[in-house]
């Protein structure tokens, strides 16, 4: 207890605070979210000593009953006319029970409280509020409350984090059975972040918190029996796990649409990633807007649907939603009028639920041919909303908007065959409109394909085929949120808070999380990781995103094989990952890599003519390749014509020349650099 109370002591004293980021060096994007507050972050800070010192010290029922005698012996409660004990003592434990009670519902409160302005943020500033909210309710007993509490030390959410106190929180919450906290502490027990390094300890924690329910605990080992890590691989184990969190996320998408996250790749090269497609550049956002404010039905409509479900790293906003497509809607675009459609039928911020304005717009958006809008009538009809229950009529417009390509048609066609929902059940027909559908990723369609391979309804049942496409469904969770903060935290230069982030969402099977983790590792410029265990665990992330197709990771592998990066050089192994790169994915740099490999003979046989076709092939596969495709054949070239004129039918005679002992072992460099300069004399006479 004492050396993590002087450890919070000394991160107060020292004011460990929230970075404070100068308005001239951001542009007014990051000024809206990143903006410095007064909130009292001094406070939560305060909060959280004192949760953590009360956390180690005692426990929080006793502090409870600390309190209420405090609260009693303040209000000098006086029984008169009570002699008798029993009722004395009766008395007591119910207004006990009562003031507890109380301070268990103060402290649920509180955290709800701190739950809706969470949800309802949009700046910095009130999501601080809310986990001051949080610290109150955590101090006061709220188990959730002191998750959330150990969550932001974990990941840094309001700028201090704090690994250490992250984990005492988490084992004080495992020990009364939070299932949260022993997910939390099995991902640190499998990347040795703060704990030390133990794969059966974090199996063992994994199992609890899947257990309890905790979906990402299900994720994770449903990862981990699927690709056979520190377990026996298990396809039907794997099948179980990943049906459990696909069920809930199926659920939650049939109820309102889900939010599809934007899963920035780091590995991508620094000019491509601070423009990158996935993420809308603030200048251009502001650019489509004057487009927009303009007359630019187009960008009104992209806008629009933008805000809608926040895309593209723009937040949800309805009121801005609406305003566009108005606009657009008014301009006569069948698209918007279809959205506003939407809108009035599944009710939010900025419009009320109603059936009737909904049939309205989608009418006026399926008269122009929209398959939108078609749909949506298709929907009106087959719930029996604002019009009469009419399943003929429902299988009629999503014919309809099926056959002009909408994958949401698409599902609800199958769907409706699936369930023989009024139509004769046909699971061929149902497979086929499901696949369409998912072709354009729509989940529920890919959830539905699943759940056939699962059964075997309709298909031959296939295990693995199944697992794939619930894992799918699985990462569309709430939890893919991550990949956003991860990178953003990057982009401000908080690389441990990006590194963490990340780690857990590879940890659950993202690819893209896997590489961009091991490519911060790799960086050496994340500070919560030894030394000596970042190639390594590198080595282990590349390796995972290699197995689920990256072809980056496989080179990768390659490279850290060649030069003994996390382990020893092995230049055969790296030339098996070079060729399966090279031939799998036609990726130029395996080729190149393995060309160079056949050229000098490290870890395969020598071949000349083949190294020189597999540069051929490099230079053919990207335009980046071209000029070290040209050094490299030049050099090979060169090489190979000294060797041809100086031991042609000559090797027994001069056996005594030796350039590799006279020069050096890199003489063919040395040939090279004398050869090139005497070309570009040639070059320069033959012009003058």
């Amino acid at each position: 207890m004492k050396p993590l109370s002087l450890l919070i002591g000394i991160l107060i004293i020292l004011g460990v605070t929230i970075k404070t980021i100068k308005a001239e060096e951001h542009n007014k994007r990051q000024k809206e979210r990143n903006v410095t507050t007064q909130v009292p972050v001094n406070e939560i800070k305060q909060y959280l000593s004192h949760i953590l010192e009360q956390r180690t010290s005692s426990n929080v029922i006793n502090k409870r009953e600390n309190l209420l005698e405090k609260k009693k012996n303040q209000r000098k409660i006086r029984i008169k006319g009570f002699q008798n004990k029993d009722i004395l003592k009766r008395n007591k434990n119910h207004l006990q029970k009562q003031a507890e009670k109380n301070f268990t519902d103060e402290g649920d409160q509180l955290f709800k409280m701190g739950i809706k302005v969470l949800q309802q943020s949009k700046s910095q500033k009130q999501k601080e509020e809310a986990y001051l909210l949080f610290a109150k309710a955590a101090d006061m007993g709220n188990l959730k409350a002191m998750e959330k509490m150990a969550d932001a030390l974990l990941f840094g959410n309001f700028g201090v984090q704090n690994i250490t106190a992250a984990i005492q929180l988490y084992e004080s919450l495992a020990k009364e059975g939070s299932c949260k906290a022993q997910n939390a502490l099995g991902f640190l027990s499998s990347y040795g972040i703060g704990m030390e390094y133990d794969q059966a300890k974090a199996l063992i924690y994994y199992t609890f918190g899947s257990a309890g329910g905790n979906m990402m605990s299900q994720m994770i080992l449903g990862y981990r029996y699927l690709s056979g890590i520190n377990v026996l691989q298990n396809c039907e184990v794997a099948l179980s796990y990943y049906k459990k969190v696909a069920d809930y996320i199926a659920d939650t998408f049939e109820k309102s649409e889900g939010v599809p996250v934007e899963k920035v790749r780091l590995t991508e090269r620094p000019e491509n990633l601070s423009s990158n497609s996935e993420i809308l550049d603030w200048d251009i956002y502001q650019y489509y807007k004057f487009l927009a404010e303009r007359g630019d039905v187009q960008i009104q409509v992209s806008l629009g649907q933008l805000h809608l479900i926040g895309r593209k790293g723009l937040d949800q906003d309805y009121y801005k939603a609406l305003h566009y497509f108005l606009k657009a809607a008014k301009a006569g675009s069948a698209n918007a009028m279809a959205f506003i459609g939407k809108m009035y039928l599944e009710g939010n911020a900025a419009v009320p639920q109603n059936n009737t304005t909904a049939f309205k717009y989608f009418s006026m958006a399926a008269s122009k041919g929209n398959a939108i809008g078609l749909h949506g009538l298709g929907l009106l009809y087959f719930h029996g909303k604002g019009v009469p229950l009419n399943y003929a009529e429902a299988l009629k417009y999503f014919q309809k908007a099926a056959e002009k390509g909408w994958p949401d048609a698409q599902f609800q066609l199958g769907f409706m065959y699936y369930s023989g929902s009024g139509i004769w059940k046909d699971y061929k027909l149902a497979f086929k409109y499901f696949y369409l559908a998912s072709q354009s990723g729509q989940p529920l369609a890919i959830y539905y394909l699943a759940k056939m391979y699962a059964t075997g309804t309709g298909v031959v049942r296939s295990c693995r085929t199944a697992v794939e496409l619930y894992k799918g469904v699985c990462e569309l969770g709430h939890w893919a949120e991550k990949f956003l903060t991860a990178y953003f935290a990057y982009k401000d230069g908080d690389i441990d808070s990006s590194l963490v982030q990340y780690a857990l969402l590879a940890e659950m099977g993202y690819e893209v999380a896997q590489s961009n983790s091991a490519f911060i590792l790799e960086s050496k410029k994340a500070n919560i990781l030894e030394k000596e265990k970042i190639y390594p665990m590198a080595l282990l992330l590349w390796n995972r995103a290699a197995i689920q197709g990256n072809a980056f990771a496989r080179v990768k592998i390659g490279d850290y094989h060649y030069y003994g990066y996390g382990t020893k050089k092995d230049y055969q192994t790296a030339a098996t990952h070079y060729s399966i790169a090279a031939n799998k994915y036609h990726n130029a740099q395996a080729m190149f890599n393995l060309a160079y490999m056949y050229e000098h003979g490290l870890g395969i046989t020598k071949d000349i003519h083949l190294a020189r076709r597999l540069y051929d092939m490099a230079a053919q596969t990207s335009p980046d390749a071209h000029i070290p495709v040209l050094f490299a054949v030049m050099k090979l070239e060169t090489t190979h014509l000294l060797r041809d004129i100086l031991f042609f039918n000559f090797t027994t005679r001069w056996n005594w020349l030796k350039l590799d002992n006279t020069i050096g072992a890199h003489w063919d460099l040395f040939v090279i650099g004398l050869i090139v300069p005497g070309l570009i004399l040639l070059l320069r006479n033959h012009h003058g």
